[in-house]
């Protein structure tokens, strides 16, 4: 068997928790090399799974001979590093969101196209099993026609996740581009259009910066949405809910309503219109918390694509059109009206 030759780019705690972790359990990976600008972090990291350290991305793809990048940087490295990576002929997957904007989504998407290299968006919400479960169950028409939706993504803030703690590059602005929304919010569009196989028409946003005092950036925001068929729901994102993480989805339909991570017990149950209800133990959601499930199968799929030739279920495009429903409700926070996507 031959393996996949990865690096990772960034060793913070997406990479320390997540992407190296995934990398090692998986038998096609061989983790070559890890980059962290801080030193001591990349050394760590690499001492742990038996690779080289660098603290130059540049260097690092000059010198290793590698098949496959993850890229797990502050949101605004994402879209020159992954050009970098995929210029240099590697496969990439990307953290969320995948750029600061359209056009950098454009060129990262054109670098992809133009090496024949595979480009993968960190989306894991799609992988979830009750998430998948739901989606076959829309597309049976089993549910009927779909009315509405709430969904949401709430923790207690990056602080207590980040290598970086409270000094951490989510609260600023330069670096982040935007706070909750872009972090957790994305996760849910992506995972709406995912769920209702349609895309979002029309935005209207409200943001606040009002749980993290020093942050520049927003720690709550909430959206409306409506999508081509008229379907309207709302999506939450908040760095304030402290006491629990709240990872929910409900869906309103013509004959049951759908609740996905809404219970401690069940990851999924369904509520029929004529009394009768369904109780799904699928599995938890993947969770920051202690405790929380740790595989997200991001890891795996980007591995499969790129050793079977198949393309990922969340390309460029696709993270492309979850990162532009942010970049309309950022465009309805500033103008204060309602903001019409491109069809």
């Amino acid at each position: 068997m031959v393996k996949v030759r990865v690096a990772v780019i960034g060793c913070g705690s997406i990479a320390k928790n997540r992407h190296l972790k995934e990398y090692s359990a998986n038998h096609q990976v061989d983790i070559v090399a890890v980059c962290d600008i801080v030193e001591g972090r990349a050394r760590q990291a690499a001492e742990l799974h038996n690779a080289k350290a660098y603290t130059d991305y540049k260097q690092l793809l000059k010198e290793e001979e590698v098949d496959a990048v993850s890229v797990c940087l502050p949101n605004y490295l994402h879209a020159p590093v992954s050009i970098a990576a995929l210029e240099a002929g590697c496969h990439v997957l990307c953290e969320k969101p995948m750029a600061t904007s359209k056009e950098e989504a454009e060129e990262m998407i054109q670098a992809a196209e133009k090496n024949n290299r595979k480009l993968m968006i960190g989306h894991n919400q799609r992988f979830v099993a009750s998430h998948q479960k739901a989606k076959q169950l829309i597309e049976s028409g089993e549910l009927g026609k779909i009315y509405s939706f709430r969904t949401t993504f709430g923790h207690g803030g990056p602080e207590g996740w980040s290598a970086d703690g409270a000094d951490s590059w989510f609260f600023k602005k330069e670096k982040a581009f935007v706070g909750a929304m872009g972090d957790l919010g994305v996760h849910k569009a992506d995972l709406m259009r995912y769920l209702l196989n349609e895309e979002f028409v029309e935005v209207a946003a409200f943001v606040e910066t009002s749980a993290k005092q020093t942050a520049t950036v927003d720690d709550n925001a909430t959206l409306v949405m409506k999508s081509e068929s008229g379907i309207i729901g709302t999506l939450a994102a908040s760095w304030a809910y402290n006491a629990a993480e709240d990872n929910s989805t409900v869906i309103f339909a013509e004959n049951a309503i759908v609740r996905l991570e809404d219970d401690p017990n069940y990851s999924m149950i369904v509520q029929y219109t004529n009394g009768e209800v369904v109780k799904y133990e699928l599995g938890g959601i993947q969770s920051n918390e202690e405790g929380g499930q740790t595989t997200t199968h991001v890891i795996d799929h980007f591995i499969e694509s790129v050793t079977t030739n198949q393309q990922p279920l969340i390309d460029g495009y696709e993270g492309m059109k979850s990162l532009n429903v942010i970049l309309a409700a950022l465009s309805s926070v500033e103008t204060k009206q309602i903001f019409q996507m491109e069809k």
